[in-house]
């Protein structure tokens, strides 16, 4: 059901709901809401002013001490002209949740602004997206291309006067007793091992700024919190970036940067800008995170049958495409059958076209359709095409994936014909997961292009297409952008270099899953055999002296990514067949959960783990590093004064009962330095 309207006027009243979603306009009020929050505006034309936000489960709402227009966009009147509202239902797709839909477009003569909002039921925040189109007669603060520090004082002082930086969203309430925190990623996972960053601040009169995506703000009174997610790319690699993507004093929070420039906008076509959304949760870490993680959930449909996967890919030894061939993917097939996965990569060099990266000399990245065969499987290596290759991996129940690269010359301009390739797999073979790799978006036409090559996949797939989009390198789309598309692949790590230990990867999972689903990510484990001369003989953390088994442990909280060729793994590797396979029957469970990290943060010596959590039950997934205690008391995502019952799936631990301590700590025994378990937990 679809309302519109030219021009809403106080006379006028409109209203839609879907399931516990509504939103109506009355007056000049316009409210959206679910059974989790409601927010509520002043129609202003279209430029919508925050009246207040509610936080409708724990009873807390916020009045605005000021109203102003929520958007700010610098060289654009301050008064729209003219306001349209079309309010929706948008159904569920095989990728994407239904929702209500709210479209909000103001419009300020030449340029336009449009808003369409996302609630979902029973979901503590509301997503929005924005589009621009028109034209802007001023320039918008590039802290690349300024010199001055957004973090000075002086230019701080300067924003309230005179402000150059677009805003997304404003919030403005009153009171100074409130308490902040920015949460700040890193991808390009290839030169960064830390990848989040955290920090807090105390409100102040004066502007504040903080880099990240996430920006949580607390009131020290009724200990209630809001939050704001940026859904784009990393602060580091953002376009147009001003500097800082929120700001904040006593009471106001603004979130900032679009990610376009006025130069880049069309008057005919809307240009997508970053997201930004806005939800509520009380006041302690472990609602907001949940409260988040709904969020979040609510984003990309899991399909266990589509999304769940155990994917071994060769590259991690390094022997690139040297041994790429039909022969060598059916013995691999066969060794992988034997470990127990469920996905067989073909990486780079399954293709005709030469990349940068192969071991039979050095090709291109940018322009791969001056080879209009580029993408063609390669005659000499698959003289029969993929078919031996798909039919063995049928036999075996292993499913085939490939790598690709799209051209990224002039713009991703070829995105029609990359699209086309992967369309010609998927017709040809019924190939639908491919590894995206070698991307670099530079300005907002690339990213565009990029996703419109996506979308154009999905649409002759049916949304069963998955991509996996790394984030190793390049100037990609981090954590929480491009996240309806499929998992992220998150390291490449080699035992060549001595630069995989597997507790580098537990803390890096470990850091994230606190802030994004952990299923959503590629987490690999390696040959650990390989090079043990590589590591210094008395490096107790070295991978060669942790068990198989643990190191596959490790990944267990996202998808296990085999980075490996299995027919060159010791026939003692194979003992894990019986892990794996236990673990892949209570996959689909496990990963319906919200998981979260739990005990100390992975340092190899410490006791760590995660927990998933469904209702009352859930998981339990302990690590006991290097540490010399058989004994310890975890911190627990537990209420204090709980009595837990947990039965061990896989791993060295027992059946045990257990009484949450007051500080949400549960007592855990592992036998073995460098030993797990997974226990299935209830509260009785």
């Amino acid at each position: 059901m679809l309302f519109r309207s030219s021009l809403i006027t106080a006379a006028e009243s409109k209203h839609l709901s879907y399931m516990d979603c509504n939103a109506f306009i009355q007056n000049d009020t316009l409210v959206m809401q679910n059974s989790r929050i409601r927010r509520s505006f002043v129609w202003n034309n279209g430029h919508l002013m925050t009246v207040s936000l509610q936080d409708r489960l724990n009873r807390t709402k916020w009045r605005s001490g000021s109203l102003a227009p929520d958007c700010f966009w610098p060289g654009v009147p301050d008064s729209s002209e003219q306001g349209t509202l079309q309010l929706a239902v948008e159904p569920a797709t095989p990728r994407l949740s239904a929702r209500l839909q709210v479209t909000v477009i103001a419009e300020f003569g030449a340029f336009s602004v449009k808003r369409i909002f996302r609630i979902y039921p029973d979901c503590p925040a509301i997503g929005c997206d924005y589009y621009l189109k028109g034209i802007v007669q001023a320039d918008w603060f590039d802290a690349k291309a300024n010199s001055d520090a957004l973090e000075s004082i002086e230019f701080l002082s300067k924003f309230s006067q005179h402000p150059r930086i677009p805003v997304l969203d404003r919030l403005a309430f009153s009171g100074p007793h409130w308490r902040a925190s920015a949460v700040r990623f890193f991808d390009r996972t290839d030169v960064n091992n830390n990848l989040v960053e955290e920090q807090s601040f105390l409100s102040f009169l004066k502007w504040q700024a903080a880099a990240g995506n996430i920006f949580f703000a607390q009131h020290r009174l009724n200990n209630q919190a809001l939050f704001m997610l940026k859904e784009a790319p990393c602060s580091d690699v953002q376009l147009a970036y001003p500097g800082a993507d929120f700001l904040f004093r006593n009471g106001e929070f603004l979130a900032v940067g679009p990610g376009v420039t006025p130069s880049e906008l069309s008057q005919e076509v809307w240009l997508r800008c970053y997201s930004l959304v806005v939800g509520v949760a009380a006041g302690d870490k472990r609602s907001q995170m949940q409260a988040l993680r709904t969020y979040q959930d609510r984003i990309r449909i899991r399909k266990p049958e589509r999304d769940l996967m155990l994917m071994m890919n060769t590259w991690g030894d390094r022997n690139r495409d040297a041994r790429l061939g039909e022969g060598f993917a059916l013995r691999e097939l066969q060794a992988g059958h034997r470990l127990g996965i469920s996905h067989f990569q073909l990486d780079d060099g399954w293709q005709t076209g030469i990349s940068k990266n192969s071991a039979h000399g050095e090709g291109s990245w940018q322009d791969n359709w001056i080879n209009k065969d580029y993408w063609q499987v390669h005659p000499e290596k698959f003289p029969n095409g993929l078919t031996p290759v798909i039919k063995k991996g049928k036999e075996l129940g292993i499913e085939i994936c490939l790598w690709f690269n799209p051209s990224s010359q002039d713009q991703y301009k070829s995105w029609r014909a990359d699209a086309d390739a992967m369309i010609a797999l998927y017709n040809a073979y019924g190939i639908r997961t491919f590894k995206i790799d070698g991307v670099f978006v530079p300005d907002k036409q690339s990213e565009t292009n990029f996703r419109n090559m996506l979308d154009r996949v999905m649409e002759a797939t049916a949304d069963e297409a998955v991509f996996n989009l790394d984030v190793t390198a390049g100037r990609r789309f981090g954590y929480h952008y491009f996240t309806e598309y499929g998992n992220l692949f998150l390291e490449n790590r080699y035992t060549d270099w001595a630069n995989y230990y597997p507790h580098w990867t537990l803390r890096n999972v470990w850091m994230l899953s606190r802030y994004l689903p952990p299923q959503s990510l590629q987490v690999e484990f390696l040959n650990k055999w390989r090079n043990e001369q590589k590591y210094a003989a008395a490096d107790p953390l070295a991978p060669q002296r942790i068990s198989f088994a643990y190191v596959f442990a490790t990944t267990m909280v996202g998808q296990p990514l085999a980075w490996f060729e299995a027919s060159g793994l010791p026939e003692e590797a194979f003992d894990i067949a019986p892990l794996i396979k236990t673990f892949r029957t209570i996959q689909s469970e496990w990963h319906a959960c919200q998981i979260f990290p739990i005990g100390d943060e992975p340092s190899g010596s410490s006791w760590t783990g995660f927990q998933a959590i469904a209702g009352q039950n859930g998981f339990l997934l302990i690590f006991r590093e290097n540490s010399e205690n058989e004994r310890h008391w975890i911190h627990t995502l537990l209420d204090p004064g709980q009595k837990v019952r947990c039965r061990v799936i896989v791993g060295a631990g027992k059946d045990f009962s257990g009484l949450v301590d007051p500080n949400g700590r549960l007592s855990v025994t592992l036998p073995d330095r460098f030993s797990y378990s997974l226990y299935r937990y209830s509260v009785q």
